[in-house]
């Protein structure tokens, strides 16, 4: 096996993989398991500091993108979508396949949404339904000010969808602090599940806005409506993957577990990483933004991306990301978020690196380990 420190998915502590081997019931039937699924929600609610409905949905990450959109677009609808990076830009995509009408905010894919510029923009139109925005954004590692953000659209009149799949859990977002009304996250990041569950947070004034349509919503799958009251009703839309729940629940155990210390250790090696990064004469992508949760390295000159990422694995069985879109080939993510966020794994990740480099011939200034080591505070 290789040592996953991609930008998701990430490493699975043992406790949860075994949660996830437990014999199953049937989770159509079983009373306890209504009770153990609205329990698990309650958790997500309040790790997230919310009073706002948490939803467990089966599919990866992408569903919870495509349900908040499916519910809450109807045909004509104009919504806002803010894009400075891949999956932000991405949000268009499935504001029209449900009918609506997209209109991009675009800013520098290499720095955070600049406030002040977003509000400018909203004084000359802010017509909109709703406005996707991305809390971190794993092609480039950008953060967002996903709290802040929601607060101005608010002002706007304006409702908020947030992507914080691959920030959750690694970066603290306050929902009592926002105007977000659906935040979606994913099992496969800094929770540290495999993939396969979209978690979503829906506010009352999202599900109003559901409730309240013109037109009936175009999909069943991702139909968050489908799912309000399910435990009223003692019934959910389709089986719900047990073993899988039964996986997040372990790994939700061990995010209150380490509550406390989660933030600064991330913070801590997400640091210590940029800094040996630069000392080595590499280059980061981004200008300012950084994100706790991946590092984002351009592909130097005399090496492509692909020797890069195969000879880590092959040599020294460290697997890092690529990208894609337009930042592909030219650049590497390091994810350390959740599970893969310990000092070891990153000097050992770090050493593959140098070494993967220097056999093709690129040069490296320092040895990027003891750097990352030296800048750990």
């Amino acid at each position: 096996m290789y040592q996953i420190m991609t930008a998701g998915p990430t490493q699975v502590r043992e406790n949860v993989r075994m949660a996830r081997s437990l014999e199953c019931t049937n989770p159509d039937l079983d009373p306890e398991f209504f009770d153990f699924y609205k329990e698990t929600c309650q958790l997500l609610s309040k790790a997230v500091n919310t009073e706002n409905q948490a939803l467990i949905l089966g599919g990866e990450g992408i569903l919870g993108l495509e349900a908040a959109c499916a519910s809450m677009t109807e045909p004509g609808d104009r919504v806002l979508v803010i894009d400075n990076g891949v999956f932000g830009k991405g949000f268009a995509d499935f504001v029209k396949i449900y009918g609506g009408e997209p209109v991009s905010f675009v800013s520098d894919y290499h720095r955070p949404v600049n406030l002040s510029e977003l509000e400018e923009f909203l004084k000359k139109d802010s017509d909109f339904k709703y406005a996707t925005v991305v809390h971190m954004d794993t092609p480039s590692g950008v953060l967002n000010d996903a709290e802040e953000i929601s607060k101005l659209l608010d002002r706007y009149g304006i409702m908020t969808v947030a992507d914080s799949v691959a920030g959750l859990f690694g970066e603290k977002l306050d929902m009592s602090n926002s105007k977000i009304d659906i935040l979606c996250g994913g099992s496969q990041k800094a929770l540290s599940c495999p993939p396969g569950l979209t978690m979503i947070w829906v506010s009352d004034r999202a599900f109003d806005a559901m409730k309240n349509r013109k037109t009936p919503i175009t999909a069943f799958y991702a139909n968050i409506l489908n799912y309000k009251d399910y435990y009223e009703n003692r019934c959910f839309p389709y089986t719900m993957p047990i073993s899988d729940i039964y996986g997040l629940r372990a790994a939700l155990d061990n995010y209150f577990d380490m509550q406390d210390t989660i933030y600064d250790r991330h913070a801590r090696i997400a640091a210590a990483t940029r800094k040996a990064i630069v000392e080595g004469g590499l280059e980061l992508y981004l200008e300012e933004g950084f994100s706790n949760n991946v590092t984002v390295v351009k592909v130097p000159e005399g090496i492509t991306d692909q020797q890069l990422l195969d000879g880590m694995m092959k040599d020294y069985n460290v697997m890092i990301s690529g990208c894609f879109d337009v930042l592909a080939g030219l650049v590497v993510r390091i994810g350390h978020m959740g599970e893969n966020c310990y000092e070891d794994k990153l000097e050992a990740t770090l050493t593959a690196m140098q070494k993967t480099l220097e056999k093709y011939g690129v040069p490296v200034k320092c040895d990027l380990a003891d750097a990352f080591r030296r800048n750990l505070k």
